[in-house]
């Protein structure tokens, strides 16, 4: 197959933020009381539901666009679908590591810089 490294990118884009968007959908209240303790004595931590309905936004359009652009890199050789599938889930995860951040929760930062890594990689395939 002419695009199995980027294929394989994008299922496991797919894969990490589905399960994280229905994680926070299906126990919005966990993951409520979860942040509101995370981001405890920052400014975030009054604006925890809009944030969690932006970080839920972003992963349904990267999740659909990643799935759109597996069927149209099979289909059609086409990688624009999955180049933008990959920008949006690069530009989350920087959202995401400036959240680490602002809680001092720099182990987290450091673990997103992994998911940031592989999505610049799949990014740089895409082009």
């Amino acid at each position: 197959m002419e695009y199995t490294a980027q294929i394989l990118i994008l299922i496991y884009i797919i894969i990490t933020f589905l399960y994280s968007a229905t994680e926070k959908i299906f126990q919005w209240k966990q993951s409520i009381d979860y942040y509101q303790s995370h981001f405890k004595n920052t400014f975030m931590e009054k604006f925890i539901p809009p944030s969690l309905l932006i970080v839920i936004f972003l992963e349904v359009i990267m999740v659909t666009l990643s799935l759109i652009g597996i069927y149209n890199l099979i289909q059609f050789n086409d990688m624009a679908f999955g180049y933008y599938g990959l920008v949006v889930a690069a530009i989350t995860l920087l959202g995401l590591m400036i959240g680490q951040r602002i809680a001092k929760d720099y182990s987290g930062a450091m673990l997103i810089t992994v998911y940031f890594m592989l999505t610049v990689f799949g990014i740089f395939l895409m082009q």
